[in-house]
């Protein structure tokens, strides 16, 4: 299944997604709110983390009714408050393409809404999911929180320990993509194993998803990205494509690289085409991009144990979808 078909085949359920949360959020009473939080929640997105939680419930069996939407768009909620308070923390000046929430409305508000969406997540997981859920998606909350704090500790400190970076994308991205599939699992009163294999399918997509990420934000078009090329470098964060040169460089590269690392972020801007080439000579994004594919394959072979039907053909499109996304 191609991109496009992939897309086409999703694209209902994205709208019944955007329908139901559209409903949800209607009753937000004060303006500003209310203007904060569609800002966050209706400006692009492919819906991934509520699909993953409707394909997992329908691979295993269970009804795709009105409370599977509600409890899949818990995780459109959580993924949106990180992106209002990621922005916030990053001083970022735009998000797809467009002015981020923090430079209309202020740092203060931003943080608020982000605040309500992480809440009004909690409570759906709590009320049309289960205790269990409810557990799940908060175990997800916490390792979000303790690997932002983890990623700007081996900033601060050059940090070149790849089992460190992969800890970072396991609390970022593989817990908010993993705990999506793992709640399909669970609300399909899926067996222990069927959760397990969601679970693992998860975090691998998980893991691919943000090396992508991490190869776009030097190899991406900004116009479709939405960001500056090398956003990540002038912020000092260590990525495996600058891990893999850090490592395989010769002494001159590597001194040069820790030198900009050390600089000051107006330096490192100044130099992104530097060390691109650096990265580049030392093989360091063809060593990412391998490693997106291992994992997609690692993910798609988590699945296995399910027969072949619909909801896994998609399942494993989504993962040949992250190795082509552009954005």
């Amino acid at each position: 299944m191609n991109r496009d078909e992939l897309l086409a085949r999703l694209k209902p359920e994205m709208v019944k997604i955007d329908e139901t949360m559209a409903e949800d959020l209607a009753d937000i009473v004060d303006p500003t709110l209310r203007e904060i939080i569609h800002h966050g929640i209706f400006n692009g997105g492919k819906r991934v983390r509520p699909l993953l939680t409707l394909l997992a419930a329908n691979l295993c069996g269970g009804e795709i009714n009105r409370d599977a939407y509600r409890l899949s768009m818990s995780f459109e909620y959580l993924h949106a408050a990180s992106l209002l308070h990621d922005d916030v923390i990053d001083h970022a000046e735009q998000r797809r393409g467009k002015p981020s929430a923090n430079t209309i409305w202020g740092n203060s508000d931003v943080i608020l809404a982000g605040d309500y969406l992480h809440t009004r997540a909690m409570t759906l997981a709590g009320t049309v999911g289960s205790p269990e859920i409810l557990s799940v998606i908060g175990k997800a909350t916490t390792s979000m929180v303790e690997a932002e704090f983890l990623q700007a500790k081996t900033a601060q400190e050059i940090d070149r320990s790849v089992d460190n970076y992969f800890s970072v994308l396991a609390g970022k991205t593989g817990a908010l993509i993993s705990s999506p599939c793992e709640t399909g699992a669970l609300f399909a009163k899926a067996s222990d194993n069927q959760r397990q294999a969601l679970y693992n399918y998860g975090m691998a997509l998980g893991l691919a998803f943000q090396v992508v990420d991490d190869l776009l934000d030097y190899q991406g078009d900004p116009a479709k990205t939405g960001k500056a090329v090398g956003n990540d470098f002038q912020e000092g964060k260590m990525t495996l494509p600058l891990l893999h040169a850090l490592d395989q460089a010769d002494d001159a590269q590597r001194d040069q690289l820790l030198d900009l690392l050390a600089a000051s972020p107006e330096k490192r801007q100044s130099e992104v085409a530097t060390a691109h080439d650096i990265i580049e000579a030392n093989k360091g994004f063809a060593h990412a991009r391998a490693k997106a594919e291992t994992l997609v394959t690692e993910a798609c072979e988590a699945l296995s144990c399910f027969p072949d039907n619909d909801a896994k053909n998609m399942l494993l499109g989504l993962g040949q979808y992250v190795l082509t996304r552009q954005k």
